[in-house]
This record gives C-alpha cells, structure tokens and sequence, in this order.
C-alpha cells in the first residue's frame, strides 16, 4: 500500500514565481489541476509550462493573469486564446528536443504534475498513455505530485517510476479523456487513397491523430508487415495490429514492436495498450531522434500543413503571425523519414479550408512559420493529387503544387506567383 494525501494538501508545495510542467495529452492529471487552479487567490506568477493537454485548462484562463501565465511547447485549443489575451506564450522546439530544456537546466521546474497507474507490489507505477518529457521533468523538478488513476492503462516501455521516486500522491478514479474516431470525408477519402498507394509492404509508418491519418490506415488493410514507429497514434492502428498487417518485423529499431511517446483515443485504444508488449512506450528524445527514425528502411512520415507555397515551404504552426499549434515532431520524421533507404516523407492537406479558402498559396502569409523547409520537403498531397518535389527546380515546383490546387484556384496562385518574382 501507499500512502495518499488530498489533491489540496499536494499542491501546497506549489509557490508563487514557482514553474510548473503538466504532464501531457490525455495524461494531463485533471484533479491536480483544477486543485492548483483553486488555490489562485494565494499564487502569483505560476508559470504553466507543457505540450498538448486534454481536458480542462482552468489556470488558463484570462481572469487568473496575476496567479498562472501558460507556457506552451504545443498549443492545444484549450490553451489557444491565451496568447492573444496575454497571459501565455509559446516556446517553439522540437519534440525530440522537449527533454533536452530539462535535463540541461535551460528551463528549470519546481513542481512537476503527472498521472500514473496504480502502483505494482513492487511500488512500480506506468506513465500511462504519455511519457514525452515527463521522465526529464521528473529528474529535474524539486517535487514531484502524482495523480494515481486505477483506470491509466499500464503501459510497457520507459515509462515506469518507482513511488520512491514522486514526492505526493493523490488517489483518483476519473476516466481518461476519451475521442471516439470520427469518419473521414470524400475529400480525406480522395487524400487517403493517394497516400496508401506511396506506401509499399514493409514499411514503417509515422502518423498523427485525425482523419487523413485515419482515411490512410483504412486503406492498408491488403499490405504486409509494416511498422510502427511515431511519436502518437491512435484507434486507427488497433485493427491493423490484430489482422497482422502491422507487426513490425522488419523495423530497423524497436523490431517486432510499435514505438510511440504517447497516446490519445477512446476508451477501446486505453484497453488495447494496457499491459499489452507490443506497445512500447519511449522518451520523445528517443523516438522523434532523426538517427533513430532513419534506421527504418522504407520510413514513411504522415504530417499535416496549414498552408504550403508554391516554392514547398510548409507552414504548419501558425495562421500568419497567429501561432495555432506549434513545431512538435514534424521536422523530426520529416528528415527521418528522408535519410532512410527507401523512406518517403508526405505532407497531406486539403486544397482548401472550410470556408474555400486555398491552401495552396502562392506565397505564405505575413509572419507564417516555416516549419518543413523547401529543401526538406518531398510529397505533398491533396484531394487532386500527389507532387513529388523532391529535387525539382522551383518552377517545376509551382508547376506540381498548382497541379494539385483546388481547381478554383490554380490560375489565380500561378499568376500570383509570377507577379511576385517579376517584381
């Protein structure tokens, strides 16, 4: 047995001017949140610091500027607003490099929050469903409180604290943030038969959470012994582990294993991974790590972009100077996924938004971030088509990518483009 305290009692270690990393996604340890959260008349100056959270971000809110300032390594929409209101901000690095900023004390932490399995009769607990840099929070914080949750699944991999090791704990019997899958459009339908037929067998995947990704894997299900090696997944994969399609044999790292630093799904995806050897947990420096990544022969890279000119600069982070979400593992598979022998990195978006705006363009938007360069990109893919860029001259370039506009708007971006190096 352990012994717990309240929530409240727990985050009494938390001070004012202190710095605070959440664990992140569905890890997130909402009871010890909303208790911090509680105690803002008595706070000043709480520095918030994580990734991605799901659930509630109470500390975020604008009202609470004088007691909490959110610092994202990732914005997620329950953080969003904060950089607009002025009580957060946004520290661009790379995923791989997250764990990097604690262990060697560029961002130091006085209280690290995280949600962990009830403990072996060994006293060993899980991370759960995301280890990211919370192993490196965990050494460098000065206490660190824990959210034990009989319903975290336990995970196989890195992710595995002794209780010597957490300061605090708080008992806790609260369901995981949960998503079910939502069913793709005929546009991610169109988009998804594009990018399964740039997949051979044999191949390891990296993809997010969403529909693409989801369209993707729906149509794998005739392909032969490909991997898995990503920095999360979701319900998408489950079927494809259980027909045999996915069963790593022919990985470069982790073989006959499905590596990933975390998890985000329904309750059907939290009872898939507990206890289950296949699933392995890693630190995102070890699985976003470029040397890591290109080891998988026949690497494929899934990701996403807001918009991409017709030079390939992708910008995925930001709406013009407004940042959305942020840098995260993109750059890292990207490049991995090019460095390894027969690898293919993709970048997969509809030709417009939702209000039929192209996102094909001839040139980004004021203060867009880069976050795939032009000479770091090689396929990009929309409901019209795939371009391969991948050594091609800028004019072949705009010629590809305006092939695969919405055809609305290919005469516009082209003469756009042509205006703009004429002048």
């Amino acid at each position: 047995m352990f012994k717990s305290v309240s929530a409240e009692e727990a985050v009494k270690v938390i001070k004012s001017n202190n710095r605070v990393y959440i664990q992140a996604a569905a890890a997130a340890p909402q009871a010890l949140i909303q208790a911090m959260t509680a105690r803002h008349e008595e706070l000043r100056n709480v520095e918030v610091c994580h990734l991605h959270t799901e659930g509630e971000a109470p500390y975020a809110n604008p009202e609470l500027r004088d007691s909490f300032h959110v610092n994202s390594f990732f914005i997620g929409k329950n953080v969003r607003h904060t950089l607009k209101a002025g009580n957060g901000s946004y520290t661009p690095v790379f995923l791989s490099e997250l764990p990097l900023l604690f262990k060697r004390n560029i961002i130091d932490l006085d209280v690290a929050l995280i949600q962990v399995s009830v403990p072996d009769k060994h006293g060993y607990c899980s991370l759960g469903v995301s280890v990211e840099a919370t192993l490196a929070a965990i050494d460098n914080a000065t206490y660190v409180i824990a959210q034990v949750n009989d319903q975290m699944p336990r995970t196989h991999g890195v992710g595995i604290i002794h209780v010597s090791e957490i300061d605090l704990l708080v008992e806790s019997n609260q369901p995981l943030p949960a998503h079910d899958m939502v069913k793709p459009s005929e546009i991610e339908n169109k988009i998804g038969n594009y990018v399964a037929s740039l997949i051979e067998d044999r191949s390891t995947l990296q993809m997010g959470i969403g529909s693409i990704p989801n369209a993707v894997l729906t149509r794998l299900t005739n392909h032969k012994d490909l991997g898995l090696h990503t920095e999360m997944f979701s319900d998408g994969v489950i079927d494809l582990i259980l027909s045999d399609v996915i069963n790593g044999n022919y990985k470069g790292v982790n073989r006959g294993r499905a590596l990933t630093t975390f998890l985000m799904g329904s309750k059907r995806l939290y009872d898939f991974v507990d206890d289950n050897p296949f699933v392995e947990m890693q630190v995102s420096n070890y699985t976003n790590d470029v040397s890591n990544i290109r080891k998988n022969p026949n690497m494929v890279a899934i990701n996403s972009a807001i918009e991409v000119d017709l030079t390939g600069q992708v910008c995925a982070d930001s709406i013009g100077a407004h940042m959305y979400s942020g840098v995260g593992g993109q750059m890292d598979f990207i490049r991995g996924a090019s460095l390894s022998e027969g690898g293919k990195a993709i970048i997969a978006l509809p030709s417009v938004t939702k209000n039929g705006i192209s996102r094909i363009v001839s040139t980004l938007k004021p203060g867009a971030g880069v976050v795939t360069t032009r000479s770091h990109v090689h396929y990009i893919v929309t409901e019209y088509g795939i371009a391969n860029l991948y050594g091609k001259t800028i004019q072949q370039r705009v010629k590809a990518l305006v092939n695969i506009a919405h055809p609305d708007h290919r005469e516009a971006i082209d003469k756009e483009y042509f205006e703009l190096i004429k002048g």
